[in-house]
């Protein structure tokens, strides 16, 4: 929200609660023509959630309306930060299944009453309307969006469905197939999208907002009317037909068996979908059910995990102009990233071509990450190629992203010196060399870290902060906080061969190679691995990553490391010899022509022991950098796995998972492993502290 909506609410005279009540979430106040501003303000926090007190509020306010019923009702937020975030999902831990059910008709019952006003009512979304926000927005029957809203329904991702109405409410107002959709996947609708959907009745500048709402409360604006297709899906001989296709097209992504909401929500629609009210009694069952199951008690734990990453990017980073050296595609991700969140970055390299192919990434990264065309024209107007180095000078931080070559590190570093200014940070993106190698060679040893950003940087949100044996506790604070300026999440750890994430994933990465020279299919492995619930299998990951860096980085740690590794297989070593590297040149294990790979193997015949082979070599690692003090704790681990690798969220986390499974249990079966296969199942030895 910009000033001029701060000073707006202001000439409001929009007080709190109904009598300046400093513990109320609700400014509220009546204009001169008697339209009735409701103004969410959550106390004692930055972002509104739509919790029990919120909701009783709420509650309270339209019962007052409804005594002395205004021209129209006007619901909004007065955060800077957007609309609404959701639901308060710290207190789903805490319901019982009674509490569960009882708080959701609450709510329902308070949304109901918006919806039953006799006057217009009118939501105003800026920001991001998510979860329960949205559905209070879908309560009214006029939604105002100022440019740059979105809407979403994210519940998908805590193992849920939406509980507030949202399940009858969007399908009713849009084509029910986009709002199943939307919920099913938990994809945003920005602005655009939103209005063609028919989600949003205007889109307004935040000046034109007065009008706006003036022109609804007038009854000036159409509302939308859904069409012939809407209409047919009324009948359950349709809807049954479409559901089988959603649950086939579901399957796909995610198993029942691991995801049970979306099915659901599936359910649902197909058996309810005709009759409104028999869909929110579901609802309200179907949600409490939900929220006891395993799936979203560790999904919800994911969400926290993430929140725990964010605290540690708390605080001024003081960085306002980077320098990024390479222009290769990590470095140009890296820049783009910055400029897009606001700072100012010169990218560098030794030639001029890929700085040409650098901003032209930029500018499709600003495209996949739905900018207006002012906020693409700005980012791309912070970021600057420098073939001359011009801005190392100026750079509060400089983010070395050259190619894994200790030599050219070194020279790059060399070449700084002298030039850098006082008290600027200079920062390796290094994915496995060691960063106390490294900084032997930075021009300031306590100014200097790891930065390790992972592939595609505009998509994985981790990044390794790599603390070395001189780095200072300011420099690793700093870069945390610019880590979360940028929009990622910091994970603070201990130099190590591989670090943390891919300490873990590269037994995995490397096991799938010795399977594979053993005989078995490739397609079988990655089945394996998609089945117990990772994202992608480990021969489509190494094909992602790229074969010439997997090679790279399994030689480092097996080069650095006192443990013994799996062999490095030989038909790895043939691809990369033959330019096969995988995605980036079009072939590796995989033909990429046809895009991704979606492998689906009958597993018959795998092995039955191929999935402990394939994940207990990174629970022990994960145990290993634990033992060691790589990382911090458990969350951390979880969470850098899980965000930089899609580690089977719905199981919680590698550590959450073998503390699940079994301490005892894990180490058995390493012990077997031991015995048939070699001494790289060897059980680390900090398995017995967690026993």
């Amino acid at each position: 929200m910009t000033e001029p909506v701060l000073e707006f609410l202001g000439d409001m005279k929009l007080e709190l609660g109904a009598a300046g009540d400093p513990d109320a979430n609700w400014r509220t106040g009546r204009n001169a023509d008697d339209i009735l501003w409701l103004a969410l303000d959550k106390k004692d926090t930055g972002t509104n959630t739509i919790s029990e007190d919120v909701i009783r509020e709420l509650n309270a306010h339209i019962a007052t309306a409804e005594k002395d019923m205004p021209k129209a009702l006007v619901i909004r937020s007065a955060k800077q930060s957007g609309f609404a975030a959701g639901a308060d999902i710290g207190s789903f831990d805490a319901m019982s299944d009674e509490g569960a059910t009882d708080l959701l008709q609450q709510g329902h019952d308070v949304l109901d009453r918006i919806e039953a006003l006799p006057c217009p009512t009118i939501c105003v979304v800026h920001g991001a309307a998510l979860g329960a926000g949205f559905e209070l927005a879908l309560a009214c029957d006029y939604r105002i969006a100022v440019d740059g809203a979105s809407f979403a329904f994210p519940e998908v991702q805590l193992g849920l469905h939406p509980g507030l109405g949202g399940t009858f409410r969007l399908p009713a107002l849009i084509d029910p197939t986009e709002a199943m959709t939307m919920m099913l996947t938990g994809k945003t609708a920005y602005t655009k999208r939103a209005k063609s959907l028919g989600i949003v009745d205007v889109i307004v500048e935040e000046r034109h907002v007065a009008a706006a709402v003036q022109a609804a409360a007038d009854r000036k604006i159409d509302e939308h009317e859904q069409g012939l297709k809407a209409r047919a899906l009324g009948f359950e001989q349709a809807r049954s037909l479409v559901a089988r296709q959603m649950r086939s097209q579901t399957e796909k992504k995610a198993p029942k068996e691991h995801y049970p909401a979306p099915y659901a929500l599936i359910d649902l629609w197909e058996e309810y979908g005709g009759n409104r009210d028999d869909m929110q009694r579901g609802e309200i069952e179907s949600f409490a059910e939900l929220i006891k199951t395993d799936t979203s008690k560790n999904l919800r734990r994911v969400f926290f995990l993430r929140q725990k990453l964010k605290d540690a990017a708390r605080g001024d980073d003081d960085i306002d102009h980077v320098h990024v050296i390479g222009a290769g595609a990590m470095g140009t991700e890296i820049a783009a990233m910055a400029a897009i969140k606001g700072k100012r970055v010169t990218l560098g390299d030794v030639q001029t071509d890929p700085l040409g192919r650098g901003i032209k990434q930029a500018a499709q990264i600003c495209l996949d990450k739905h900018l207006s065309r002012t906020e693409t024209r700005d980012a791309l107007d912070r970021l600057m190629p420098d073939p001359h180095g011009y801005g190392i000078a100026q750079a509060d931080l400089i983010i070395e992203a050259a190619p894994e070559k200790i030599d050219l590190k070194e020279k790059i570093f060399a070449g700084l010196k002298g030039k850098m200014k006082k008290g600027a940070i200079l920062a390796s993106n290094t994915s496995s060399l060691s960063v106390d190698d490294l900084m032997s060679h930075a021009p300031a040893k306590t100014r200097f870290a790891g930065l390790h950003f992972f592939n595609p940087v505009s998509q994985i949100d981790l990044v390794e902060i790599v603390k070395g044996a001189g780095t200072n506790a300011k420099t690793m604070d700093c870069l945390a906080a610019f880590c979360g300026a940028i929009g990622k999440l910091p994970a603070k750890v201990g130099d190590y061969p591989g670090f943390v994430v891919n300490r873990a994933l590269t037994p995995y990465l490397m096991e799938a190679m010795v399977l594979m020279d053993e005989g078995v299919p490739k397609e079988v492995i990655d089945t394996a691995a998609l089945r117990f619930g990772m994202p992608m299998g480990p021969v489509t990951l190494a094909d992602q990553v790229g074969l010439d860096i997997g090679l790279h980085v399994a030689e480092s740690l097996r080069d650095n490391l006192d443990k013994p590794m799996a062999e490095i297989s030989q038909t790895l070593c043939g691809k990369v010899e033959a330019g096969n590297l995988g995605k980036k040149s079009g072939k590796g294990f995989y033909d990429w022509s046809d895009g991704t790979p979606h492998p689906d193997a009958d597993m018959d015949n795998a092995p039955e022991d191929l999935t402990d082979r394939l994940i207990l070599p990174m629970l022990n690692a994960c145990v290993e950098v634990l033992r060691c003090e790589v990382a911090k704790d458990d969350d951390q681990v979880d969470g850098a796995m899980i965000f930089a690798t899609g580690w089977a969220p719905f199981r919680g986390g590698p550590m959450h998972y073998a503390r699940s499974r079994g301490v005892d249990d894990i180490v058995s079966r390493l012990k077997e492993l031991k015995q048939a296969y070699g001494p790289r199942f060897t059980p680390d030895e900090g398995w017995q502290s967690l026993g």
